[in-house]
């Protein structure tokens, strides 16, 4: 493991794995609250590895790793596999969108940890292909977010059919009631350990937004990646014919731009998440399929075309470029209609956003729905309308429109 650890060049433990490694040796049952970028994969990915029994003939699944999404899946696969390098440990991913025989065929053959998604877990469980009966260790990775696009019953079954002296490790950004309800039903006393930050909004992340009508927002789009020159952005929308849409409209203007979100073929999210880590894509389309857990190293810019509907999302989005402490920046657009929106994730982050404008744009052309509190009296001629000004502590930040 040392050796495995020093090819990472992981040289100091951050607080997450600092903290829950030397307990999850111990074969305690832990919840641990951090967010993503923090290091949680290998936290429990060296404990696992350390723990496996040798591999033998006939000998089954040990350690049972649950993720909500095949990008996650084949994250986490690769993170254990590198760290359990020079081992004769077996790991595979089994997700939806590949074909189920090759996973069987993988299983057949012998497996230590499987990662996979609830579903295809499932799926490979009613055929006989999985079972569970030498599992030493299950580990519900970003359990907020299975919780949150209703993988919960599938989560129960799975877990009732592993043994019940079984070591689980929970790891979520959030521990809202569900998941106390989850952990009091299926661990053992475990131990809650909390490694987020005061503030949900990364430190090292600059975050402003604009005041844009929606007939504006692509246009602002271009203006802003021209202004900015990311290294590389991912630009979020909230439906996955939005991301079509934008897509197609930005590759007619700039170079570099890809797209992803759940209708696309497995193979295709593949291919489009390794060319955006290996740097051929620069600007990632993208919906709330990447907004957890992804770890691209290079990405300086964050973009949210679509305000996101949940201010936890917000928060992730945002982490995107700020993975281990880098810096960063995201822009929000806000419409007239998403002030409360936006006043929402202030409060939340309890942060606020600063007002951007590019000089000479108009991105908001509507008469201003409030009183300008800062307009002189000049009654001789009409003031220019203004953008309303939804970050700030007055009674206008208050009303929101």
């Amino acid at each position: 493991m040392l050796a495995a650890l020093a090819a990472a060049e992981y040289l100091e433990p951050t607080p997450v794995q600092a903290g829950l490694i030397p307990k999850a040796l111990q074969g305690e049952d832990l919840m641990g609250q951090a967010q993503t970028g923090t290091g949680k994969t290998a936290a429990f990915a060296i404990p696992i590895l350390e723990r496996l029994q040798p591999h033998r003939a006939g000998g089954g699944l040990q350690a049972l790793v649950l993720v909500p999404t095949r990008e996650l899946a084949v994250q986490v696969r690769d993170e254990c596999i590198k760290l359990a390098a020079g081992r004769d440990a077996r790991i595979v991913g089994v997700y939806g969108g590949k074909p189920l025989r090759r996973q069987v065929e993988q299983l057949r053959h012998g497996a230590e940890v499987a990662v996979g998604t609830p579903g295809r877990i499932l799926d490979l469980m009613s055929r006989g292909a999985l079972t569970f009966q030498d599992v030493k260790v299950v580990v519900l990775d970003e359990a907020d977010r299975m919780l949150d696009i209703g993988f919960r019953p599938d989560i129960e079954k799975i877990l009732r059919r592993c043994p019940s002296d079984r070591q689980t490790l929970l790891l979520s950004a959030t521990i809202p009631p569900p998941i106390k309800r989850l952990a009091e039903r299926y661990m053992r006393k475990p131990e809650v350990l909390d490694f987020s930050p005061k503030n949900l909004a990364v430190e090292t992340i600059e975050q402003h937004y604009f005041t844009v009508d929606p007939e504006q927002k692509f246009a602002l789009l271009v203006k802003l990646l021209e202004r900015e020159q990311p290294r590389q952005a991912i630009i979020f929308c909230r439906t996955r014919r939005g991301t079509e849409k934008l897509h197609h409209k930005l590759s007619q203007k700039i170079r570099g731009a890809d797209t992803i979100h759940g209708d696309l073929q497995q193979r295709v999210r593949d291919r489009v998440m390794r060319n955006f880590r290996e740097g051929k894509v620069r600007y990632l389309v993208a919906t709330d399929v990447v907004g957890r857990g992804i770890d691209v190293t290079n990405i300086s810019h964050i973009i949210n075309y679509d305000i996101p509907q949940f201010c936890d999302d917000y928060v992730h989005r945002v982490g995107r470029a700020g993975r281990m402490g880098r810096e960063g920046v995201a822009f929000s657009f806000v419409t007239p209609e998403e002030g409360n929106e936006l006043t929402r994730i202030e409060m939340r982050i309890d942060r606020l956003l600063v007002r951007d404008e590019l000089p000479g744009f108009i991105a908001y052309s509507k008469p201003q729905p409030t009183e300008d509190l800062d307009a002189e009296d000049d009654e001789s001629a009409p003031a220019p309308p203004k953008p309303p000004v939804f970050g700030s502590r007055t009674k206008r930040y208050r009303r929101a429109l």
